[in-house]
């Protein structure tokens, strides 16, 4: 296998302060596994405030590990999308640039994936040793069951599949063709290679809410997974389906 390094892809629509530590963590932490880290923006939405604190990372701080790019396609699926595509790393890592994903815990993806390079990691707020803080009360319970009723529909053990915070091979990601564009994308990111067997490992994770900006994903858009996830299930052929 060729030499592990990572991409951590980071999309931001109108993060600052809760970018600039996620990735200073993230290369405190990691820098000599770090290959790239690639942030990825859009046209029409990140803000004035995101942009300029990106420039003044890439060009001032981190010249030779942040990447800038556009995304092509809308939403956040779009901008994970357009990551997986460019990256260079053996493995990527998927999460958010707002600090709902901590980034004290990329490092322990990445060091189980060097232990199990053909795996996914993935992040459980579930588990013991997870935990969410200041969730909203309704959507607490919701995702509880939402997460039960997937387990039964997809018999896995995994119990917590919405939670879009990753380390992927990445040779794994460029040969899935991804449909879905909007939050639910998070959730495509498990289920597909569920159903492919690849072996999936599950870390604890503590989960806070953001302290800037909004959330692009709204209360009830959380109903479109249950969608994506009955489309998956019933008519998703993964033979077929990949490029």
């Amino acid at each position: 296998m060729s030499k592990f390094k990572v991409s951590v892809i980071l999309p931001v629509i109108n993060e600052t302060f809760s970018l600039q530590k996620t990735v200073e963590i993230i290369i405190q932490n990691s820098k000599e596994d770090i290959s790239e880290i690639i942030i990825v923006v859009s046209k029409e939405k990140t803000t004035h405030d995101s942009l300029s604190l990106i420039n003044n990372l890439q060009t001032n701080k981190y010249p030779n590990i942040i990447k800038t790019y556009f995304q092509n396609l809308p939403y956040i699926g779009g901008a994970i999308q357009k990551g997986f595509a460019i990256s260079t790393g053996s493995h990527i890592v998927m999460m958010a640039s707002d600090l709902e994903t901590d980034p004290n815990d990329v490092k322990k993806l990445i060091d189980l994936s060097k232990l199990n390079p053909s795996s996914i990691i993935t992040a459980n707020r579930w588990i013991k040793g997870g935990s969410f803080k200041k969730y909203n009360l309704i959507k607490f319970y919701l995702n509880f069951l939402f997460q039960l009723m997937l387990r039964s529909i997809f018999l896995t053990k995994l119990s917590d599949m919405t939670y879009g915070f990753r380390i992927f091979p990445s040779n794994l990601v460029k040969q899935i063709k991804w449909q879905e564009l909007k939050h639910p994308f998070l959730l495509e990111t498990i289920l597909k290679p569920l159903l492919m067997k690849v072996n999936i490992i599950e870390i604890p994770s503590k989960w806070e809410a953001r302290l800037e900006g909004t959330s692009q994903n709204s209360f009830f858009e959380n109903f479109r997974y249950i969608k994506t996830a009955l489309n998956i299930r019933l008519f998703w052929k993964n033979k077929q389906d990949a490029k």
